[in-house]
């Protein structure tokens, strides 16, 4: 019977589906060539524990670009966000691992190519046939766009994808999307059926969310505020505030979904805050239960607290205005 390896990763997110692929490739070819692999997207909750120890199902249990865990049936994990351990426990847990299959590196702008250096380094995997989706889950997850436009227009078909996996309404659509991802070029997979439907469907509600925040956008000494708790739009696209504010210094957005109401909180990449204007935002989340990047994090709520997440984010604005 083929060896099972159940592949934890981060969900709605271009680097964390990106991550999965990789993963799968390289341990298909370095590991196990007839391993099974099994997906589950994990996404962050507003309290408690983020795992059910259920979900370690496999012969090998992996997390990619998601918080750490200390089951003892974690195998391999791979994150680079400065809030990866939910406890210093967590944290004193992996520094004590001996294992030789967890790594942790912040200063990595995504999770997709630290897995891949790793990966090349420490177990001989060629990761050059999947140097396209390596380089763009670098400049999505790392925010390293030429400009605005080219973040807002998705005229390529790694945005496209990134489109499709954040803001799609179908559930399995980022576990169908990962083997694609691992044995395909991009424009081959922005081109399946499946994919190109709902970007289509997708990309007319992004410009309808263009129309919508232009009219909710609040911009006040170098910080932009925004309330979507009214309108469906938790998928909207982050760059567009700057797009819209291309003098602002960050961002402070509420959007609603079934599952959370979220915060989120960016840092303009075309236009740097310095000095004293600069902040770790990572910093400024986890103090609301939140956490990420130094320059972009978030916090979750739990579906009824939209007057809680609505006084947290004022806060953060206020704070960033300073």
């Amino acid at each position: 019977m083929a060896k099972k390896v159940r592949v934890c990763f981060h969900d709605r997110c271009f680097d964390g589906t990106s991550s999965a692929a990789v993963f799968s490739r390289f341990y298909r070819e370095r590991v196990d060539p007839q391993a099974a692999f099994a997906y589950t997207g994990l996404t962050h909750k507003p309290a408690g524990s983020l795992f059910d120890d259920g979900m370690f199902d496999g012969d090998e249990n992996v997390i990619v670009d998601f918080k750490y865990s200390p089951s003892p049936k974690l195998t391999w994990w791979f994150d680079h966000h400065q809030s990866a351990f939910l406890t210093p426990e967590d944290a004193e847990h992996f520094r004590r691992d001996t294992s030789g299959r967890k790594f942790f590196d912040p200063s990595y702008k995504s999770c997709t190519k630290f897995l891949a250096v790793v990966a090349g380094e420490q177990f001989g995997f060629r990761a050059e046939p999947l140097a396209e989706l390596i380089r763009w889950a670098d400049i999505i997850d790392g925010a390293q766009y030429e400009s605005p436009e080219a973040a807002v227009t998705m005229n390529v078909p790694a945005t496209q994808i990134a489109l499709v996996i954040e803001a799609s309404n179908d559930d399995l659509l980022t576990t169908k999307l990962i083997p694609e991802l691992a044995a395909r070029p991009l424009a081959e997979v922005a081109r399946l059926p499946f994919v190109a439907e709902q970007f289509r469907a997708l990309y007319r509600r992004h410009e309808n969310s263009m129309e919508i925040m232009r009219k909710a956008v609040e911009a006040d000494r170098g910080v932009v505020f925004f309330d979507l708790t009214d309108h469906p739009l938790e998928g909207y696209n982050k760059f567009i505030p700057y797009y819209l504010h291309p003098d602002c210094y960050y961002s402070v957005g509420v959007s609603r979904s079934p599952q959370r109401i979220k915060v989120a909180v960016g840092s303009n990449p075309w236009r740097q805050p310095t000095g004293a204007r600069e902040k770790n935002l990572a910093s400024i989340c986890e103090r609301h239960g939140g956490g990420g990047h130094a320059r972009v994090a978030a916090i979750s709520f739990e579906p009824a607290e939209v007057e809680r997440a609505r006084r947290a984010a004022r806060e953060i604005a206020d704070e960033l205005r300073q």
